[in-house]
């Protein structure tokens, strides 16, 4: 019978406090059972030293009580572990370190099953199912447990933020929409979301393209390491074969060729291997960055969408795939020519053609970027758009005309505080991240202007080489002035012949690793180029050297 009553109702072997079966249950005065453990640390923790209550009715009882072990309710528990009868799954379904825990439960808590976005509290199974039988409570917004309820509360008025600020970009509540952010062009949180659930899916079709022509051009790399290798191969046992027959005076020679043949084999095939690995990457990362904006785009707390989409929406340049151009030829070819020739001549013209021989092999090299502009025509196909980033701007630069023009002011502007902002130096970086070829052109005006290229990460806060355009290992940079200019990079000064013209034109070829500056005129003129590998997405800056002289950079539309 004893059984049948555990059948019927297993909670009632379980402890109030830690909401696991009882262990050395004992009874109080009241009636109400508990661990000896638990109702033992519930007293201890109490404020009254001499009054001790029931954690459940609260009643109280002068002097503490003597705990002493209930014999039946420890044989019923015995019996329900014989007979492996637990309690109620989602009553024993506790927390861990990484679960959102139910708000509501004392001791040890459950885990939470359902977040309410109008009371701004988790729930348990058991504490939850007031939401479902309470007509007012039925109509509150449940989620899936979530850890950042607060982050839905506005920390100036005390209330939930569901509104959305377009003028500021922020989340507010009802009271921020008739105060501080009056007169802004405010929607529900639900129709932003709305909105930025079609941007994000827009962005997620161009990451799905993305990838597919990147595995269009692995596969194209893969079929030139075939080709590349089988070419080499059959130079090697044609040369082998001309060489051999000039017996003891060539056999020398021979292994030369074979030598430089297949070094420049091993070069051409890990210069494929390395792109072909790169893209590799960047597909993993694409596939990356899609998962998350899926995550995000299945979230039901709509301000959760909102302060999550800012990061994970935003998408990097992508270095154009057209630049991988294969023209299949048959390498090496030229070699065994030369080395035809070379056998018909013998030994006379042995020293004079072995130069040529090779040189040939020299050349031989896969074309897998688009070669570097030659004219301003070439240049301005490669043109990009540039406006410069109000977030990063210092207070005593000024913008305009779209953000396209900065001049050095003495009135410092009101700009509102933003973590990416040059907080000493006169400084601003571009909006726009820098991959694949770009050309951009600057005109200047005033003492001096520094046109840069730097890292997202480079510093701001300071004043120091680690925030400095030139000064560190993130950013290279030209000075300009009225002298010769001056290449800097990390705090390495090159002076270069000189002077320069009031427009700087910059060329950016991320993938081959070269930033060429120019002087544009009627002519353009090289002032500089580097050859380096760029490991992330650059942007385009300039540091206008004297607030004083009104100095200005601008950074036109090119046609």
């Amino acid at each position: 019978m004893a059984q049948k009553g555990v059948q019927l109702n297993p909670k009632t072997l379980s402890c109030s406090i830690c909401l696991d079966l009882l262990k050395d249950p004992v009874t109080i005065p009241c009636g109400h059972s508990y661990c000896m453990s638990c109702i033992k640390n519930h007293w201890d923790g109490e404020d009254m030293k001499s009054i001790h209550s029931c954690p459940q009715c609260r009643q109280t009882f002068t002097p503490r009580p003597v705990l002493v072990k209930n014999s039946m309710l420890a044989d019923l528990v015995e019996q329900l572990k014989k007979t492996g009868l637990e309690p109620g799954a989602a009553d024993h379904c506790y927390a861990g370190a990484e679960d959102v825990v139910c708000d509501v439960c004392t001791g040890r808590k459950l885990k939470a099953v359902k977040s309410c976005l109008v009371c701004l509290v988790s729930y348990c199974h058991k504490h939850l199912q007031p939401h479902h039988d309470v007509p007012q409570l039925k109509k509150h917004k449940l989620v899936d447990p979530s850890a950042k309820l607060q982050e839905n509360v506005c920390s100036r008025h005390d209330e939930v933020m569901k509104m959305f600020c377009r003028t500021d970009h922020q989340c507010i509540c009802y009271l921020c929409s008739v105060d501080e952010h009056k007169g802004h062009d405010t929607v529900s949180s639900a129709a932003e979301r709305t909105e930025r659930q079609t941007e994000l899916e827009v962005s997620r079709q161009k990451i799905q393209q993305r990838i597919k022509d990147k595995q269009k051009d692995v596969k194209v790399l893969q079929q030139e390491v075939e080709t590349i290798r089988h070419c080499a191969d059959e130079a090697v046992e044609k040369n082998h074969k001309i060489l051999t027959e000039l017996i003891r005076l060539m056999e020398e020679r021979r292994r030369d060729v074979e030598k430089q043949i297949r070094s420049k084999e091993e070069t051409e095939v890990s210069r494929v291997k390395e792109l072909e690995l790169k893209l590799e990457q960047e597909i993993t990362e694409l596939r990356r960055k899609d998962a998350e904006m899926d995550k995000l785009s299945h979230t039901h707390d709509h301000i959760q969408f909102l302060l999550q989409y800012p990061s994970v929406s935003k998408l990097s340049e992508d270095p154009d795939s057209s630049n991988i151009d294969i023209h299949p030829r048959s390498y090496f070819e030229d070699v065994t020519t030369a080395v035809s020739e070379l056998r018909d001549k013998l030994q006379h013209s042995l020293t004079e053609e072995w130069t040529n021989i090779s040189l040939r092999i020299t050349e031989t090299q896969v074309s897998l970027i688009n070669p570097e502009p030659q004219t301003r025509a070439e240049f301005l196909k490669c043109s990009c758009k540039i406006t410069l980033d109000p977030n990063t701007v210092n207070e005593h630069l000024s913008l305009s005309e779209e953000n396209r023009r900065v001049t050095c002011v003495i009135q410092k502007q009101n700009y509102p505080p933003h973590p990416d902002r040059f907080l000493f130096l006169y400084q601003v970086l571009s909006s726009e991240s820098l991959t694949g070829q770009c050309y951009w052109e600057v005109e200047w005006s005033g003492r001096g202007v520094e046109v840069a290229v730097a890292y997202k990460d480079i510093k701001r806060k300071e004043i120091s080489d680690e925030c400095t355009f030139g000064h560190n290992d993130k950013s290279w940079a030209l000075c300009c002035n009225k002298n010769a200019p001056v290449f800097r990079y990390n705090s390495v000064s090159s002076s270069l012949s000189g002077p320069v013209s009031s427009r700087i034109g910059v060329y950016l070829d991320h993938t081959a690793g070269i930033l060429s500056f120019y002087s544009v005129s009627e002519t353009m003129t090289l002032i500089h180029r580097v050859q380096t590998t760029f490991t992330e997405p650059l942007y385009a800056g300039v540091w206008l050297l004297y607030r004083k002289d009104g100095s200005t950079a601008h950074f036109p539309k090119l046609q």
